[in-house]
């Protein structure tokens, strides 16, 4: 297997339509990135395999969608409005600007040059207009976070659905960060979406079920098809932490740009529904980012053991799906070369994340009982919507055989004169290039396995 480079993989999702540059036509707006016909069938894939293992697969869990616009008292009490930035610095040369954190050695990434700023804050929330009036009072922010829809929601999904401790609380769904310097493809970007956990549990058992929540995480992105070598742990350090973490664990990947977060795992105390509660002083709470005078509620649910109301601790397991999408792109793409001396590009995707999951293609596509019959067998495998089916229709079955390598699909089906007389394709398998000849009627099932097989070991 050939080594990963970023520029291969952007290349690739160009080409093959995973991802563009955000209204490219005009130049692009950095931080952007838009998702063609294979990207967003990949990003569904994985939302779904996430919604599947962490809703519908456990006893404990309910989901949520919450609005991207709030009430700015949220971000107030929450803390971003204080601790949400990054510091800034410029260039004086190159009127560059970065992250300070990301300046290495002293001087400028574009021009060299040491000539810069001191850091300042940057508070890193986009703050937009709400209503007709422009004044001090009409606005919000679009979320940096999912989290803090899902704490506000306490409430509300505990007297809806009588759930007691522990249960979990699950959310998809997009947050905005107006990042100083975007970077490395879909990486780092101003918009994107979070898979996220807010776990609540009673305190004092908090610890245990952090690890627990570590575990169960990278067993996940393992069954997506992440080679285990490839993830590691990163124990936060306490001066690192976030302002409302007690202990964090970030799940790295290996990326063609080295160890980077894809996920991390956050035990957050009791800090966001002790912010967001009132009377903190009754409920035993250290006072949180100020006095809380707006807050009607009392986030709190009742201990069954000792019959009181508590505010309990929380695990957050916080994924992102768009560095999702590119750990998964980064790990199937290979190159090979065939015995044949041709040059070979493959997407190894696991079938059950594979945009496609098959393509049936004409030997030729001018004879038109073949063609019908590939309509046929498209319209007969997805029929009952499990999974996307294409028909090829490229005149070439090398190339086609190419393209779907390329774009990751697993099977390609190929009706010829054969087929006429007998009623047989031939499927070729996308990574072992081997075929095999089976009757029509058995066709579904054959992919079915083996789309299925995949899904059920996720």
């Amino acid at each position: 297997m050939a080594a990963t480079s970023m520029e291969a993989v952007v290349s690739l999702c160009k080409r093959r339509g995973f991802i563009f540059p955000g209204s490219e036509i005009y130049g692009g707006l950095q931080g952007t990135y838009d998702y063609g016909p294979l990207g967003v069938e990949l990003k569904r894939n994985i939302k779904e395999a996430w919604w599947r293992a962490n809703v519908y697969e456990r006893d404990d869990m309910e989901g949520i969608d919450a609005a991207i616009l709030m009430n700015p008292l949220v971000w107030r009490y929450s803390g971003h409005e204080e601790t949400f930035v990054d510091p800034m610095v410029d260039c004086r040369q190159c009127r560059s600007r970065w992250r300070a954190d990301q300046v290495k050695n002293g001087r400028c990434e574009r021009c060299g040059s040491a000539d810069l700023t001191e850091p300042r804050p940057f508070n890193m929330m986009f703050r937009t207009q709400v209503g007709p009036v422009t004044d001090a009072e009409s606005f919000a922010y679009l979320r940096p976070e999912t989290a803090q829809g899902i704490f506000v929601n306490f409430k509300n999904v505990v007297d809806s659905t009588g759930r007691r401790l522990p249960f979990g609380i699950a959310q998809i769904g997009k947050a905005f960060r107006n990042e100083i310097t975007p970077r490395n493809f879909i990486f780092r970007v101003r918009e994107f979406e979070q898979m996220e956990i807010e776990y609540f549990v009673k305190p004092g058992e908090d610890e245990a079920w952090h690890e627990r929540w570590v575990e169960d995480r990278v067993h996940w992105w393992t069954t997506l098809g992440l080679k285990r070598e490839n993830l590691k742990l990163y124990h936060v350090p306490q001066d690192e932490l976030a302002h409302y973490s007690k202990a964090t664990v970030d799940l790295m990947y290996n990326f063609p740009i080295g160890w980077e977060e894809i996920e991390g795992i956050a035990n957050r105390t009791d800090f966001d529904l002790g912010s967001h509660s009132k009377n903190q002083e009754e409920l035993g709470l250290t006072a949180r980012v100020m006095p809380n005078e707006h807050s009607t509620t009392k986030l709190t649910i009742l201990d069954l053991e000792t019959n009181r109301q508590i505010v309990p601790y929380v695990i957050e397991p916080s994924a992102g799906v768009d560095r999702g999408v590119l750990a998964l792109l980064c790990e199937a793409y290979d190159e090979e070369t065939l015995p044949s001396g041709e040059q070979r590009t493959v997407l190894r995707l696991k079938p059950s994340m594979a945009p496609t999951k098959a393509a049936v293609v004409p030997l030729k596509r001018n004879a038109p009982e073949i063609v019908d019959t590939c309509k046929g067998i498209k319209r007969e495998l997805q029929t009952p919507g499990e999974m996307r089916v294409v028909y090829e229709d490229t005149g070439n079955i090398g190339k086609a055989y190419r393209r779907h390598d390329e774009a990751g699909t697993p099977y390609c089906i190929t009706v010829d004169f054969q087929t006429l007389e007998d009623n047989t394709v031939t499927i070729r398998d996308r990574d072992t290039m081997e075929q095999i000849r089976l009757p029509i009627d058995e066709v579904y099932a054959y992919i079915r396995k083996g789309v299925m097989e995949t899904y059920s070991r996720a």
